[in-house]
């Protein structure tokens, strides 16, 4: 690998191996519900001493657990609605995911999105392509529908040609819905500590919710449907006349 190649790559390597290092000291035992719970009482007192630092070190956390593809992301939302409440852990989760997702963006774009795009073939060309034309759209389905893993999310719209202003709007407002459900469900969690029960994060994406996000998926598909629809119409007319 030359020189120049490397320095592209350095920043995704660095990520790699913070995640490697994460993995081999088990820092995710920092990052469950199980923490949580067992150091409730310090957290909730550190918040309560320090009503501004809490919320710039919560979303300084998140940031660095979504900038760096670190697992725990949904436990972090959880949490938020634990420590701050339904509505300010919901600001502070979507600030934070926001601001992470949008850094690993712009390292991934700027590092080897532009070089890959350069050595792909017509194939990657014409997804891009296809892309681009619905970016806001296609965008706020994949931030709605939580199928696919979020660092992924955040990653592939950079080979995909996504600008940065697409890209930021669409994952505050789309990561807003299943943000707050989740954020919801964690300000009730000490009342399931309390009383001993067991929570997972299946228990919030219930049939029901994952319906209603499907739908406001749907709805961010109609511009796309409308604009093939006037395709296809002023293409028949123009055959007509």
């Amino acid at each position: 690998m030359n020189l120049s190649l490397f320095k592209r790559f350095l920043p995704l390597i660095l990520i790699a191996m913070v995640v490697v290092l994460f993995m081999a000291l088990d820092l995710g035992r920092f990052t469950s519900f199980e923490s949580l719970k067992e150091h409730r009482e310090a957290l909730n007192g550190w918040v309560s001493m320090h009503p501004l630092l809490a919320p710039l070190a919560y979303m300084l956390f998140y940031i660095v657990i979504v900038a760096f593809s670190l697992p725990g992301g949904a436990v972090m939302t959880i949490g938020g609605g634990f420590l701050f409440g339904a509505f300010l852990g919901g600001i502070y989760a979507v600030a934070g995911a926001t601001i992470g997702a949008t850094a690993l963006f712009l390292v991934a774009k700027t590092s080897i999105g532009d070089f890959l795009m350069s050595k792909a073939g017509p194939g990657i060309n014409r997804l891009q392509a296809g892309f681009s034309d619905n970016a806001m759209s296609y965008m706020f389905v994949l931030r709605l529908v939580p199928i696919f893993p979020f660092f992924l999310v955040n990653l592939a719209p950079a080979f995909l040609g996504v600008s940065l202003r697409v890209y930021l709007i669409a994952t505050f407002f789309g990561i807003m819905p299943a943000t707050f459900v989740y954020a919801l469900a964690g300000s009730g969690l000490g009342s399931v500590f309390d009383q001993g029960g067991e929570f997972s994060i299946q228990s919030i994406l219930t049939p029901e919710m994952m319906a209603a996000l499907v739908g406001l998926a749907l709805l961010s598909l109609i511009p796309v449907a409308y604009k093939k629809f006037r395709k296809n119409r002023v293409a028949t007319d123009g055959e007509g006349a």
